[in-house]
């Protein structure tokens, strides 16, 4: 594909140097589904355990009401401590993919600069099981968490809800839920790339056919696969598509940012003015010249350092640090 002249420089070079394979996830069939998580997970279980001090642990705790237990993995800091920062973390993968072990450099990176104990969640995943089943496991994750905070050394009073792509708008939703049902208390909504809107008609969502990382064909895919036919439709709840909400107002401070070059780029930019316009204290980054999980992807130009740093910066004025 050619790359969009807006592209960062660095960025570009990088991926002229070492060109991300193609991959097309709307070709994908059920088996061939299956048959990519199962590759995902064989490439994290070859991984070398990472050289940290950071304590890793995995547990089952209850799910939704008559629902399966769900994982979650706890990072916690080397010593012992009470009364610490927490992250409740939702990871991405377009809602068909993904565990929480594919965050975890980052995760155990917050861990050690921060001192903070991250939880973070292993929700089930389209489309074998769509909506509400996703935000639901989450939900019922940050309930858990806050419930066991003492346990886990967590200041409840220092909760915050963070994800990525797919992760970002589970972690809207979440907080979405947690308002109308009166709890969890969250400190901030840390929405990395969000994926907020089914619809698909924002421009970004329209131009971006091509892409170097989640087209509108791989778009409209996750949604479908999380929504079925209801996708794009009148009847979508807004704990799905948090771009849906019509009252954004009372929710917690929010840290937004996203790539110029991406589908997400319009969602997110009016999701931000929505809660600024709610009364949510608001910060929003748009990335020039960034595609979508550039920081991942690349994570060695000053693009990408310098959205890590911008993250790290918002949680530490969060947790007040």
């Amino acid at each position: 594909m050619a790359f969009h002249p807006n592209l960062d420089p660095d960025l570009r070079a990088a991926l002229e140097s070492a060109p991300f394979p193609a991959f097309d996830v709307t070709a994908l069939d059920a088996e061939e589904l299956a048959g990519h998580r199962a590759q995902i997970h064989a490439m994290l279980a070859a991984m070398p355990p990472a050289e940290t001090e950071v304590r890793i642990e995995d547990r089952h705790v209850p799910g939704p009401d008559g629902e399966p237990d769900i994982r979650v993995r706890v990072y916690r800091p080397a010593q012992d401590g009470a009364g610490r920062p927490g992250l409740y973390w939702i990871h991405g993968g377009g809602m068909i993919v993904g565990v929480p072990e594919v965050d975890e450099a980052t995760m155990i990176d917050y861990v050690e600069r921060l001192g903070v104990v991250v939880v973070s969640v292993d929700y089930r995943l389209a489309p074998e099981h769509p909506h509400p089943a996703p935000v639901e496991d989450c939900y019922a994750g940050l309930v858990w968490t806050a419930k066991n905070a003492e346990e886990l050394g967590i200041d409840p009073a220092r909760l915050a809800v963070g994800g990525a792509s797919a992760g970002g708008g589970l972690a809207a939703g979440t907080v979405l839920l947690a308002r109308d049902r009166g709890g969890p208390e969250v400190v901030l909504q840390m929405l990395i790339c969000p994926m907020l809107d089914d619809r698909n008609t924002t421009p970004s969502s329209l131009e971006f056919t091509e892409a170097v990382v989640w087209d509108r064909a791989a778009n409209l895919y996750g949604w479908s696969a999380l929504l079925g036919d209801r996708a794009g439709g009148p009847d979508v709840p807004p704990y799905a598509a948090p771009a849906r909400a019509e009252d954004l107002s009372g929710l917690p401070p929010a840290f937004v940012d996203v790539g110029e070059l991406e589908v997400f780029r319009d969602e997110d930019i009016d999701y931000a003015q929505r809660l600024a316009r709610a009364g949510v204290s608001t910060e929003f980054h748009l990335y020039p010249g960034a595609f979508h999980g550039f920081d991942v992807m690349v994570p060695d130009t000053p693009l990408s350092r310098r959205a890590r740093e911008t993250r790290l910066a918002a949680l530490r004025r969060a947790y007040r640090l």
